[in-house]
């Protein structure tokens, strides 16, 4: 018996003690929820309004890269043109219409699907004064750039034709261009007058909030037709000071920032956590001299009709200004080489006419305006302003690609032109009302610039320098020059498609500019960005457009 029982206990025992080790098991390891990956940008302004053809700042674009797109884009940090929503499309015989052939499939943000209505909406609200939506926007990159569209027909659900009155050599790349991104039909109806601060695109990012000058939040947009994007979510922060800026990259608040300080490119090179990415922009930074004389574009067709509408006095006109003399004395007083040498650190060359060295069309031959203080002096008295004039000078409040630090050049600008007799009051507002008020010919004089949208002279000279783009309340032609001579070079070299012809026509129109001097141009700027060293696959574009759906963060 007692043999048994010890053999009955002991398998009782290992049976326990079995029991035991498989209740005490680990149960299988579960991987944790992946960590969303954020990146964080620092901006150094906020965006004015995010219905891309309703803008003309950076700023906004910089948000609406992400959240739209258009029937063609630009390659890879370059300004040609590649399908995008359009999977192809053809050119007629005449020049004269293109056909385009959309994917299918193509969901925007909301769910519903892209079609050709959603196309012939975002074109025809700009051009169309009876459509139901032209009343919530200015159009004014219309008027810039699209004025020789005639129409826009839906010929199925998924083909459009864009049709033209005139010949335009540049009007493919500007179809790759912010002002006609396709916007959503359903939500414009949802939203009316509010659009702007609700998008809805097709981009690999779809919009979440945006709390004013504080900051933009955007997804990740899941169904995006390219491929989900590398990061989760994209927040663009409004951190208006530079040094700010940079200091929340230093601590990790932020992963990216656009426009360092030239002061700061040694600390930030010095800095092995800091990748300085930067390469020549495709820009301009100009003092825009308020020439006196705007139109009101009553037929909303974008040039100046001589029968039906009348150059009429700006608000910031002033008689001094009005004097090609004076404008001539206001360049020969300001030392541009040493506002690059000293405020751009190295960072700009000076510049001598609107467009940058690197577009054709370039006038080389043109001599600036040299730093000459007693000529200066002699324009004013010749002109009957021997004892000098006041006057204001606006002054951008946030930093630009072509201007880092507007409020340390509008000071050098007052001190150069206090020495031959000029006084400068200096003005600063808020950055949408600054554009707005520049834009309705306010300021007397003001600090702005340019980036090339697309790669063509066009987007410089007719959109800045045309007459045909001095229109009071939507100007891009910001001293409002109405040389008529000069309207009619840039709408000749815009209708052939001869490149060496364009080229003539450009260089004849720089020459008649620079002699009527309406800006001074100061700098061509390099265009830099900085990132954390975690941030990986962001590439400069010549059209400073900020593109995040290869971009990755690693962890730290």
């Amino acid at each position: 018996m007692k043999s048994k029982v010890k053999v009955v206990a002991a398998v009782l025992i290992v049976a326990v003690f079995t029991a035991g080790c498989i209740g005490q098991e680990k149960p299988p390891e579960t991987k944790a929820p992946a960590k969303p990956m954020v990146l964080v940008y620092g901006n150094g302004g906020d965006a004015v309004r995010l219905d891309p053809a309703d803008v003309t700042d950076g700023e906004s674009v910089s948000r609406l890269d992400s959240i739209y797109e258009g029937l063609v884009r630009y390659k890879e940090e370059a300004t040609e043109i590649e399908p995008c929503l359009a999977e192809r499309w053809d050119i007629a015989a005449d020049g004269l219409s293109f056909t385009f052939y959309l994917r299918k499939g193509v969901k925007f943000h909301n769910g519903t699907e892209l079609t050709a209505d959603d196309v012939v909406f975002s074109f025809e609200r700009q051009y169309n004064p009876d459509h139901w939506f032209f009343s919530y926007g200015e159009w004014a990159y219309w008027g810039y750039m699209y004025s020789d569209i005639d129409h826009v027909e839906k010929i199925d659900d998924y083909t459009v034709k864009i049709v033209l009155k005139n010949k335009n050599a540049s009007i493919l790349t500007s179809l790759a261009m912010f002002t006609v991104f396709i916007v959503n039909e359903e939500a414009a109806k949802e939203w009316g007058a509010d659009f702007f601060s609700h998008p809805v695109g097709t981009g690999p990012f779809k919009f979440v909030e945006w709390v004013k000058d504080d900051h933009i939040t955007l997804d990740a947009f899941p169904d995006y037709w390219g491929g989900k994007p590398k990061i989760d979510q994209l927040i663009y922060r409004v951190i208006p000071d530079t040094s700010a800026r940079l200091l929340a990259l230093e601590t990790g608040e932020i992963q990216g920032m656009e426009y360092p300080n030239p002061d700061d490119l040694a600390r930030i090179r010095s800095n092995p956590d800091l990748v300085l990415l930067t390469q020549p922009g495709m820009n301009v930074g100009y003092l825009a001299i308020n020439c006196g004389y705007g139109y009101e574009d009553t037929n909303n067709n974008g040039k100046f009709d001589a029968g039906t509408e009348q150059w009429v006095p700006t608000p910031g006109a002033i008689d001094p200004l009005k004097i090609v003399k004076v404008r001539q004395a206001i360049a020969h007083a300001i030392d541009k080489q040493s506002i690059v040498d000293n405020l751009y650190k190295g960072t700009a060359i000076p510049a001598k006419t609107m467009l940058p060295p690197t577009l054709f069309g370039y006038n080389d031959s043109i001599v600036d305006y040299e730093y000459d203080p007693a000529l200066s002096k002699q324009l004013l008295a010749e002109a009957g302003y021997p004892n000098g004039f006041e006057t204001t000078l606006w002054v951008m409040p946030v930093s630009r690609p072509y201007m880092f630090d507007p409020p340390k050049i509008g000071e050098a600008i007052q001190s150069y032109l206090a020495a031959v007799g000029i006084k400068v009051n200096i003005y600063q507002v808020d950055w949408g009302t600054y554009l707005q008020d520049a834009e309705a010919g306010k300021p007397p004089m003001a600090l702005l610039g340019w980036t090339g949208d697309n790669g063509d002279p066009d987007n410089f000279l007719n959109v800045l320098a045309g007459a045909n783009s001095a229109v009071l309340g939507a100007a891009g032609n910001v001293a409002f020059y109405n040389n008529m001579e000069v309207q009619d070079l840039l709408t000749q070299a815009l209708r052939t498609y001869d490149k060496d012809e364009r080229i003539r026509l450009y260089m004849q129109a720089e020459e008649l500019i620079h002699a009527d001097c309406p800006w001074v141009f100061i700098a061509h700027a390099n265009q830099s960005m900085v990132f954390h060293k975690s941030v990986k696959g962001f590439k400069l574009h010549p059209t400073a457009s900020y593109f995040f759906f290869n971009v990755s963060v690693e962890e730290s």
